[in-house]
C-alpha cells in the first residue's frame, strides 16, 4: 500500500534541528564505522570504535531498564567491533532492494552479531545492523507496531527472519519513488556537523518512517 512517506520523514527530521539531538547519533555511528573501514591502513582504533557504538546504543535506549548491558561497559563490544571491521566493504552497500537476492547474507549478519552479544534481543541486534551498516531498519517497539499493521498482521516482526524482510521489501516496492528520492536528499552528518559524502540508506528511511508512525499512534493512545 502506498503511503505518504515524505511527509512522515519531514516530521521526523523537524525534531532534529540541533546537532546535539539524539537522532544524529545514528549519523555519527554510521559515518565512523563506514569511513573507518574505507580508510583502514592497518590501524584500527578498537577502543574508540567501542565507545562510538556504545554511545549510539545508549542514546537509542539499549542501556536502560532491564538491559543486560547495564552491567557491562564498552569493552564488552571488543570482539564484535573486530568482527565488524573484518566484513567486506560491500556489506555497507546492501540495501532494501537487495533483500530478495541477499536475504541469507543479511540474516547471517544478524546471527553473527547475536553470537557476539550472547544475550542480544531482536531490537538490540537490529539497532546495531542499522547503526553500523544501515542495511535494515531497527525492530524497536514503534517500528514493529507500524509494520505489523502494514503487513496486515501477516508478520509480527518479533523475529528477524525472511518473512519480515519480504514485508519490508514489499513496502519499499510500493513506495519506491518516494523512498529513493528521500535517500538521495538526506546526507549523513559527522560529529563536527559537516555534511559527508554518504547518504541515508533506503533501510534508514524506512526505519524513520516506521518509528515515526508507531510513536505518533502510541502518543495518540496516551492522550485519549
Amino acid at each position: 500500500m502506498k503511503k505518504n512517506v515524505k511527509e512522515t520523514i519531514a516530521e521526523f527530521k523537524t525534531e532534529a534541528q540541533e546537532l546535539e539531538h539524539r537522532y544524529y547519533s545514528f549519523d555519527f555511528c554510521y559515518f565512523y564505522f563506514r569511513s573507518s573501514k574505507e580508510e583502514i591502513k592497518g590501524n584500527i582504533n578498537i577502543e574508540q570504535s567501542c565507545q562510538v557504538l556504545w554511545s549510539y546504543l545508549a542514546s537509542w535506549g539499549m542501556l536502560r531498564g532491564y538491559s543486560f548491558l547495564l552491567s557491562k561497559n564498552p569493552a564488552y563490544l571488543k570482539d564484535l567491533v573486530k568482527w565488524i571491521y573484518e566484513q567486506p566493504k560491500s556489506t555497507w552497500e546492501i540495501d532494501v532492494e537487495d533483500y530478495e537476492n541477499k536475504s541469507k547474507e543479511v540474516l547471517n549478519l544478524y546471527n553473527q552479531i547475536n553470537k557476539f552479544l550472547l544475550r542480544g534481543t531482536t531490537t538490540l541486534v537490529t539497532k546495531i545492523l542499522l547503526g553500523v551498516f544501515a542495511i535494515t531498519p531497527a525492530y524497536d517497539r514503534f517500528f514493529k507496531d507500524t509494520f505489523k499493521e502494514i503487513s496486515g498482521n501477516k508478520c509480527s516482526f518479533i523475529k528477524f527472519d525472511e518473512s519480515s524482510l519480504i514485508a519490508i521489501s514489499k513496502f519499499y516496492k510500493e513506495n519506491k519513488r518516494e523512498i529513493d528520492q528521500l535517500s538521495k536528499e538526506h546526507k549523513v552528518i559527522n560529529f563536527n556537523g559537516e555534511i559527508t559524502n554518504y547518504y541515508y540508506s533506503k533501510a534508514k528511511i524506512i526505519d524513520m518512517y516506521g518509528f515515526q508512525i508507531g510513536r505518533k499512534k502510541a502518543n495518540e493512545k496516551k492522550a485519549k
